[in-house]
């Protein structure tokens, strides 16, 4: 299994290719219909920045250019996180380490919904408000139950997706600015690809944790899905998860 550990460089390309289509979409939305503007923001927006935000997960574990280049993977982190509109890569990783360490410890794991959102959210109509909140709780969640200190990383990935957020809107308009924001919110919300958030960790059989989806949605999500796999083995990187069953 060890043979699997380590990093692929590949990850990169694939990040490269998804910020490229969404500046170029971006730039194809500018004088769009309010009609056409949401459809291709919940479509393609929705779609691609869900999966920049995946793989920004890739990056938090350093499985780009490993642990050894730290500014490499902070770099491709802060050029990936672009299109997104909202700065996240940062305090994703600092955070996610949390999530890996004290997994389903309440108060502990910033992945764990809490007893509050349990009861605010417990009807069925609940549960699909719950859904469309999720980029928002997912943020908010661990800043108020485990305040950690502002660091300069987090300081650098503000002011470069400000400043790109400003450049977007100064070149392009509101339409496309637009459509990289909103395209995130509603991606991480309610959207088809959000549903691994749902299948990875929230409990359907009691004492299991975790579960894995194997399905074509990886191809586009940095294999996600496997992840059982991953927890087991946070070492090995997406594109070689797959190989843990042969």
């Amino acid at each position: 299994m060890k043979k699997l550990f380590g990093y692929d460089w590949r990850i990169s390309i694939q990040f490269g290719l998804t910020v490229f289509v969404q500046i170029f979409m971006a730039y194809m939305v500018r004088n769009s219909s309010w009609t056409e503007l949401l459809i291709l923001t919940y479509v393609v927006s929705g779609t691609l920045n869900h999966s920049l935000s995946v793989g920004l997960h890739e990056i938090s574990h350093n499985l780009a250019f490993g642990p050894h280049r730290p500014l490499a993977n902070r770099l491709l982190g802060y050029f990936s996180n672009l299109p997104m509109g909202v700065p996240a890569f940062v305090t994703f990783k600092k955070y996610h380490r949390d999530h890996h360490k004290y997994l389903a410890v309440e108060k502990y794991d910033p992945d764990l919904p809490t007893r509050f959102e349990a009861k605010l959210f417990s009807s069925s109509f609940g549960k699909i408000i719950y859904v469309g909140l999720l980029p928002l709780l997912y943020s908010v969640r661990p800043i108020i139950m485990m305040p950690k200190q502002i660091d300069k990383n987090e300081v650098i990935n503000a002011i470069l997706q400000i400043s790109f957020n400003i450049i977007i809107y100064l070149t392009l308009g509101f339409n496309s600015l637009f459509y990289l924001i909103i395209g995130t919110l509603l991606g991480l919300g309610f959207h088809p690809i959000s549903g691994h958030f749902i299948a990875e960790h929230y409990v359907f059989i009691k004492g299991f944790e975790t579960y894995s989806y194997y399905g074509p949605l990886n191809l586009i999500t940095f294999n996600v899905g496997y992840h059982n796999e991953h927890h087991d083995f946070p070492n090995i990187p997406c594109y070689r998860l797959p190989e843990v069953f042969i």
